[in-house]
């Protein structure tokens, strides 16, 4: 298994986690922000009334409102990213990579308002009548490229099917996978419900939803969504307002380390710029999925009759998913304390190296060095001498990126006494024990404990659980759809149920598999359904801006009093 997770990690660190792919994400965002004039600033006041209908005209054709279709994709994307991607984040990059957080969101709002527009200007009517959109139509009909001599290279064919199957994986490597796995840890550390049981149950309200096609998963979603953001608003707040005096220090660690990187403090080791840029980064993406092209599967159905329209309303999307709810979040970790203090846990074996000499925190420089894979070092190799429960002193256990301390080694629930074989850092047979200890939280844990430093106590933990069963199965349902979407362009309406199928069975193996496998595969099928979207974007930059100058005028036209922006 861990070395899969190499394999994993390795694939993702030339994809996902490459400084290329956060220059192309951003560099396209940027791209559009300016060449349409900062539209998230501009256009953001007429989204919020074209999500009420001030828009709409009797006829427009489409499965869902426009509410709807924000709250379906809003579902999509209000998920682990906000509880557990934002503690991540923060455990890997420090406060700096809040900032970065923010400003892929802000970025993306653009990005987002520019995918969706294409998306629903292309979109089709499935056999059943269904409306069914996305990048994957634009691409088809638009990115093949003619000849001098008359010839037709179908360049966007291709990419079309590239970026179909990459959703259907992406639909389980960040809408199933992810989701499921954080649900079940959560309940089992705060209910100690059984991996297994939570997975059965959860599984069985999927079907029920999902087999229900895009207006029941819509009708859920648009009261799933709200109440489940208040709930989530109302516990952060009160963490935040309890640890008040910690706000104004949060903040300054998050500005002071913007160009200087997130300095070690507690059992944090500290991040270099770069690399609390690219985690920043990186989670934002996961967050937001902003030019991804998920989101635009869902604002297709949407009733309208200028795509523009709907381009607006998804522009929305990241400001609530990132700069509202994932802010919140970072803010709970941060004033709460608890994101780089060491807590009681379990070890993840993944998550979990064993180098050989004796090192602490006073040496976080060469430790920081170390995780940054800038200077390694010598990982024990040979076998690790256990007395009741404690490994030798001539080792050190680094879990969660800080050095354990008052480790305890279990094997079949007693405290073990005799020799462990290790090689290159990592346990031989590592099944057979359970290592318990102290050192720093990650996901979807460190943010059940931030959530518990408040009036309501241990009580606090319980808004995480419930939040995280919210968001995390309300993304499962929508990705679900857009999976569905892509096996609809690829086989036609008659393989959407054998993909129901798949994606359920696989939701329920997900809910007691690795959580740090899972991440990592989130990131490697993000990067592969993202780059094929971003280049159909750029392609089609004057088209986009066609559009918009269109729509505004007849915006105009229908409202004159309004003053809208001129072209």
């Amino acid at each position: 298994m861990q070395e899969f997770t190499n394999i994993l990690t390795q694939i993702d660190s030339m994809i996902g986690g490459s400084a290329w792919f956060v220059y192309l994400l951003l560099g396209t965002g940027l791209f559009f922000t300016i060449y349409l004039v900062f539209p998230q600033i501009r256009f953001f006041k007429y989204a919020l009334k074209i999500v009420r209908g001030k828009f709409d005209r009797e006829g427009d054709v489409g499965d869902t409102s426009h509410f709807q279709a924000l709250t379906t994709a809003l579902s999509g994307t209000v998920g682990t990213g906000n509880i557990a991607g934002v503690a991540l984040a923060l455990h890997l990059g420090g406060p700096a990579a809040l900032f970065w957080m923010l400003v892929t969101a802000m970025i993306g709002m653009t990005t987002k308002f520019v995918e969706v527009t294409l998306s629903h200007k292309y979109r089709d009517k499935a056999s059943d009548g269904s409306i069914s959109g996305g990048p994957m139509y634009y691409m088809k009909k638009r990115l093949n490229l003619r000849l001098p001599s008359g010839k037709v290279i179908k360049t966007g064919s291709l990419l079309a099917i590239i970026f179909a199957v990459a959703t259907i994986f992406s639909s389980f490597g960040t809408g199933n996978l992810p989701q499921i796995n954080s649900i079940s840890n959560s309940l089992f550390e705060t209910f100690e419900i059984p991996h297994v049981l939570t997975g059965a149950i959860l599984s069985v309200l999927m079907g029920f939803v999902i087999l229900g096609g895009i207006k029941r998963i819509a009708k859920v979603t648009q009261t799933l969504v709200p109440v489940m953001a208040v709930i989530y608003f109302i516990g952060a707040m009160l963490v935040i307002v309890y640890n008040y005096e910690n706000i104004i220090p949060s903040l300054q660690a998050i500005a002071s380390g913007i160009l200087t990187g997130s300095s070690a403090t507690g059992g944090f080791l500290g991040a270099s710029v770069a690399f609390a840029f690219n985690r920043g980064v990186n989670r934002g993406l996961f967050s937001n999925e902003a030019g991804q092209g998920s989101a635009p599967i869902a604002h297709a159905a949407a009733r309208a009759h200028e795509p523009v329209s709907e381009g607006l309303v998804a522009l929305l999307e990241p400001f609530i998913d990132t700069i509202i709810i994932c802010m919140l979040t970072g803010l709970t970790l941060m004033a709460s304390g608890v994101w780089n203090e060491k807590l009681e846990n379990r070890f993840q074996m993944t998550d979990m190296e064993i180098i050989d000499g004796h090192y602490t925190d006073a040496d976080r420089n060469i430790l920081q060095e170390h995780l940054s894979g800038e200077n390694t070092l010598p990982l024990f190799t040979g076998a690790l001498q256990t007395e009741n429960g404690a490994p030798g002193s001539n080792v050190t256990i680094l879990h969660a990126r800080s050095v354990a301390e008052n480790v305890k080694i279990y094997k079949d629930g007693s405290l073990f006494s005799g020799n462990i074989g290790v090689i290159n850092g990592l346990l031989k047979e590592s099944d057979r024990y359970t290592i318990e200890g102290e050192s720093l939280l990650h996901s979807a844990p460190l943010t059940t404990v931030a959530f518990s430093r408040s009036w309501l106590g241990e009580y606090g933990k319980y808004i995480v659980s419930i939040g995280l069963l919210l968001f995390a199965f309300s993304t499962a349902i929508s990705w679900s759809y857009y999976g569905g979407r892509a096996v609809t362009f690829l086989f036609g309406i008659k393989g959407v149920l054998w993909y129901k199928g798949i994606y359920i069975i696989g939701f329920f193996l997900a809910s007691f598999t690795d959580t740090t496998i899972v991440w990592i595969f989130s990131g490697i099928t993000i990067a592969l359904m993202t780059i094929p979207n971003l280049i159909g974007l750029l392609f089609l930059h004057k088209e986009v801006k066609q559009e918009v100058k269109s729509f505004w005028n007849e915006y105009n036209e229908s409202f004159p009093d309004e003053k809208g922006p001129k072209w």
